[in-house]
Order: C-alpha cells, then structure tokens, then sequence
C-alpha cells in the first residue's frame, strides 16, 4: 500500500515513461533492490 504522495509520484512516472503493467513494474523494482542489497551484504574474501 502506497500513501498520497507515493501514489501520485507512481502514477507520474508510470504515466511518464508509458508503464502499462504497474504491478510488474513495482515487483520488478523491488526484486531488483532486494538482490542488489543482499549481494552487497555478502560477506567478501576479505571481511
């Protein structure tokens, strides 16, 4: 769930940049920062 705000600025940018499928679009956003994050939160040779 999205507030006001939040809501307005998806519809802007959906709008925008012509996103037909929204839902896609905002599991497609939110994978990509999840798998991104837990890339980066992986420990490294050196750690």
């Amino acid at each position: 769930m999205l507030n006001d705000k939040e809501q307005k600025a998806l519809d802007k940018y959906c709008e925008r940049y012509k996103i037909a499928n929204r839902s896609r679009f905002i599991r497609e956003a939110l994978m990509r920062t999840i798998l991104k994050r837990i890339e980066n939160d992986q420990p490294t040779l050196f750690d």
